[in-house]
């Protein structure tokens, strides 16, 4: 049972009801709240806590809680520390997750909630610390790490500089930067981040800054300065080899720990979830790293006994310092410890998160706070979805384009090439999607990669490239094809050839033939209609369903699904039979026709779905020198997108790889397979699949729903040269930071787009605007045009990822060949023009006015003859005022899905 508020020490009253760091210290065996002001600040010779809440976009909020013991701290100071942080773990629920921490060897999570560093200082810490007025005392640092950096204070004598490490030299007027000359790139950017620190904190941003590169002496006033400090130059020496520490026992090893802080082996080699009980703690030894796992039924007085135990046992076995200590509660178990054991479910238990909550939920009320949810993720699409769309299928070696009707029509068993132009933040955008059918062949899947590598180099504006298999599509594919019904069988050569050797029944879509389709989508701009087995088990209470018959239609509505659903399943049954008129049917008043079509009447799920909790994005450094490891950065922004790195931000839904312009690459594989071979590694992913959608992002030309997982500044965006030199120029207040040279010029290409960055518009049958499709537009022109300007640079580092899929021609014109596309530029009709041009004011005010109750979708007396993409248009000036709270001037002025969203709320969309 956690503590009563009565038991519960005062200084951790209402703590973690908010999200952020809190930070205390031990003072005199008490407990001190430090200040926002100190945090980062650690004094040697002092014991600390700090928690870190995070409240996610679902889900219960998440604490990491960690206690940080000085060198010079004493033995009771760390004790009450380590119960002072089992206290406040068990008055949240028990739902933290602790950390041992020992200055010097501070886990990586520790040190991100710190940037850029923390410095210790000697001394211990007091709350009644006064100002200090003396000469300023000159300090010597060492700084390791190229993600989150390590600062050391060192002598300040010859003897601590070293050829490998980075130094920060600090004085009165001028910090001095030593940059080893075996130190990387990355290292020394990180260091500049250290001084810009100091400088802000220790000289209040007055204080010059020099850089000085070890073995180079060339007539420079600040190498000079540089070495005067230390008497004069001197060569430094080859380090001699440094003494080995003892190997550790590779060998993972359980123990259980009893009530007198005994060690007992469990004796078995082979471990499983199974052996640990939950009214029992046990040590897991992974040798560098060590794991306490406290059952959920264990006392506060257990966990101190534990706890104890191994911190003795790391004395005892004489331990290297760097040993971390991880404290988990039953159900809190991070992935790599549940990778120790065999057939770990990846399910994390939600009523464990539940439970946990609502005992944190109760203690916070008791104090007189709140704990509430946050609001939903924003879930307008986040590029332009009024771009140009153009779809190929892929048959083999050959690409056939698809006309407006055919590329909003897909099937199981093909893969496509979509290709979407859209406007960015002034330039064209470019976003490359290869659909893969669930039911496609292999060869067609490889010869997808082949044709989406041809154009990637064909393109100038440096797309993104993603692969999507079908059933786990983003919700922004969706959005830019608005309107999609996925068939079942394929048109393909190979499909078809396939089918026929395995002697498979064809199941490809015919309009003649029974057929059953789920529709989906949140929106009338993001619909989709899925056909799926014609069994009454397909169903599902949630959704509507269409069911296709020889002689009539069927429309079922599922008891839990919305008017919002409804009226996507009417819009989405016009698009498959728009000339039968279909029969409605609710769910539980089906009539026995509609069960003897799905071969009678079936169990199926009648439970409402509730979203799977998602966790926030995670980012990875990806190491494929050799083996491919992964390293994750904590607390991350946008200045973790180091230029030399590949990164993998994981956001369960889907994953992006970020490829930095000065990146090693030289691994032959292509990026999609790292995407690929990340997935496989069970030991750092949370339930993802094989299939989840991947993207690969090329540094400078990232996309908006890419920067929103960052605090983005496009300035550092468009900087040129490495990380140190980037670094140096933001420290020395350099301004005029020109554009990389293997950055595409921020000009639009206006070829594709109308004036107001609209989609241009040809009306289809149903009345929904659309672009033109690759029939009419050709392939030639565009690979014409990307060879014959000043095509961007960038894109030999993805064609290094690509090399494992070379395609088997070697221009753009034999790829126009294969697809049989004419060049042909797009005409745009005078209906085209007259239908945009109602999108905005001059088109309205010459409109006839109808009543709002006409004009509405649902209406039971509507307006014929109008165009129905912009109804609100026919509104008075005053109705429409009344009905939108604003003039049509303003409204026109809005962004299009926010006028879309406003049109849908009053039923005029």
């Amino acid at each position: 049972m956690p503590p009563s508020t009565k038991d519960l020490d005062s200084a951790f009253q209402a703590a973690g009801a908010k999200p952020g760091l809190e930070v205390w210290c031990i003072e005199n065996q008490q407990l001190v709240l430090v200040p926002n002001s100190c945090h980062g600040k650690f004094y040697t010779g002092s014991a600390y806590i700090v928690l870190n809440t995070v409240f996610p976009k679902s889900g219960p909020p998440q604490h990491d809680l960690h206690y940080w013991l000085g060198n010079d701290s004493n033995k009771v100071d760390s004790g009450l520390a380590s119960d002072k942080a089992l206290e406040l773990d068990a008055a949240l629920g028990s739902c933290t997750v602790q950390y041992r921490e020992i200055q010097g060897q501070e886990s990586q999570k520790f040190l991100s909630y710190f940037k850029p560093c923390i410095i210790p200082i000697e001394g211990v810490f007091t709350s009644k610390l006064g100002n200090f007025n003396g000469e300023y005392q000159v300090r010597m640092y060492t700084c390791k790490g190229d993600h989150v950096v390590r600062v050391k204070e060192v002598p300040f004598l010859r003897s601590s500089l070293n050829h490998e490490d980075v130094f920060i030299l600090d004085t009165a007027s001028k910090i001095f930067l030593f940059s080893g000359c075996n130190s990387t790139i990355q290292e020394r950017a990180k260091a500049l981040e250290v001084i810009q620190y100091i400088k802000e904190n220790k000289h209040s941003g007055n204080c010059e800054v020099a850089t000085i590169e070890d073995g180079k002496f060339v007539g420079d006033s600040d190498v000079g300065e540089f070495w005067s400090l230390f008497g004069g130059y001197a060569p430094i020496p080859r380090e001699l080899p440094s003494v080995q520490d003892q190997p550790v026992d590779s060998s993972v090893k359980l123990s259980w720990i009893n009530l007198q802080g005994k060690l007992c082996p469990t004796g078995s080699n082979a471990l499983s979830k199974e052996m640990l009980e939950t009214d029992k703690c046990y040590m897991l030894d992974c040798g560098a790293e060590i794991y306490v796992w406290m059952g959920r039924q264990t006392s506060l007085t257990e966990r101190k006994t534990s706890i104890s135990a191994i911190e003795n046992f790391v004395r005892n076995e004489d331990r290297s310092s760097g040993t971390h200590l991880t404290f988990l509660s039953e159900g809190l178990e991070s992935s790599i410890f549940r990778s120790y054991f065999a057939n770990w479910p990846k399910t994390v238990e939600q009523t464990l998160y539940e439970e946990g909550r609502e005992k944190v939920a109760a203690m916070f009320k008791q104090q007189g706070y709140e704990v509430k949810e946050l609001p939903e993720e924003y879930s307008e699409p986040l590029i332009n979805c009024r771009g140009t769309l153009k779809v190929w299928r892929v048959d083999s070696d050959k690409l056939s384009p698809l006309s407006d009707t055919e590329q909003t029509r897909l099937y199981s068993g093909d893969c496509y090439i979509a290709q979407y132009t859209f406007p960015g933040n002034g330039r064209d955008e470019t976003l490359l999607y290869a659909w893969l059918g669930s039911r496609c062949i292999m060869e067609d899947k490889a010869a997808a990669i082949v044709h989406m590598n041809a154009l990637v180099d064909s393109v100038r504006t440096n797309p993104v490239m993603a692969q999507v298999h079908e059933g786990k599509e983003p919700a922004q594919f969706f959005s830019i094809f608005q309107r999609l019904i996925i068939f079942k069988g394929g048109i393909s050569s190979g499909y078809k050839k396939f089918i026929e050797e395995k002697g498979m029944i064809d199941e490809t879509y015919n309009e003649n033939k029974v057929a059953l389709f789920r529709v989906q989508g949140t929106s009338p701009d993001n619909m989709q209609a899925i056909q799926v087995d014609q069994v009454s088990a397909s169903l599902n209470s949630s959704y509507c369903y269409i069911l296709q018959t020889e002689e009539s239609i069927f429309t079922w509505i599922g008891s839990l699904s919305s008017a919002q659903d409804h009226n996507l399943l009417d819009r989405m049954v016009e698009l498959i039979n728009p000339t039968w008129p279909p029969l409605s049917v609710r769910e539980g008043n089906e009539p026995d026709i509609f069960w003897d079509t799905l071969g009678g009447k079936a169990e199926y799920s009648r439970a409402k779905e509730i979203p799977k909790y998602i966790e926030d994005p995670h980012l990875f450094v990806l190491d494929i020198t050799g083996v491919m490891q992964v390293r994750e950065i904590y607390n991350f922004t946008q200045d973790d997108l180091v230029t030399e790195d590949i990164l993998l931000l994981d956001c369960q839904k889907e994953i992006y790889i970020w490829i930095g312009l000065h990146s090693a690459v030289r691994s032959k594989q292509e990026a999609l397979n790292l995407g690929q071979k990340f997935l496989e590694m069970d030991v750092l992913v949370e339930e993802l699949s094989l299939e989840t959608p991947t993207y690969v992002v090329t540094e400078g030309h990232e996309p908006p729903f890419f920067t929103r997982f960052f605090v983005w500044d496009h300035s550092k965006a468009n900087m040129h040269g490495n990380s140190f030199e980037r670094k140096l120029a933001i420290l020395k207040g350099k301004s005029h930071i020109l554009e990389g040279h293997n950055r595409t010029p921020r000009k639009a290409n206006s070829r594709n787009h109308t004036p107001d960055g609209q989609r241009g518009i040809s009306v289809s049958s149903n009345g929904r605007g659309r672009s033109s499709s690759p029939a009419s537009i050709g392939m030639r022109s565009d690979y014409k045009s990307s060879h014959n300007g000043l095509p961007s640079s960038p894109d030999p580092i993805t064609r290094k990822l690509f090399q494992g899929f070379s395609p088997s021609y070697n221009s753009p014109e034999e790829l126009v060949q294969l697809s049989g596309s004419p060049a042909v530029e797009p005409a745009v009709s005078s209906e085209s023009k007259e239908s945009f041009q109602k999108n905005g004011k001059e088109g309205s005010e010459n409109l006839p006015i109808y009543p709002y109750e006409r004009l509405r979708v649902l209406s039971s007396n509507p307006v014929a003859g109008i165009n129905v993409t912009n109804r609100e248009a026919y509104l008075s000036t005053e109705e429409f005022h009344e009905k939108f709270g604003m003039t049509k001037a303003a409204f026109y002025k809005l962004p299009k899905w926010k006028q879309n969203k406003l049109k849908m709320s009053l039923d005029l969309f």
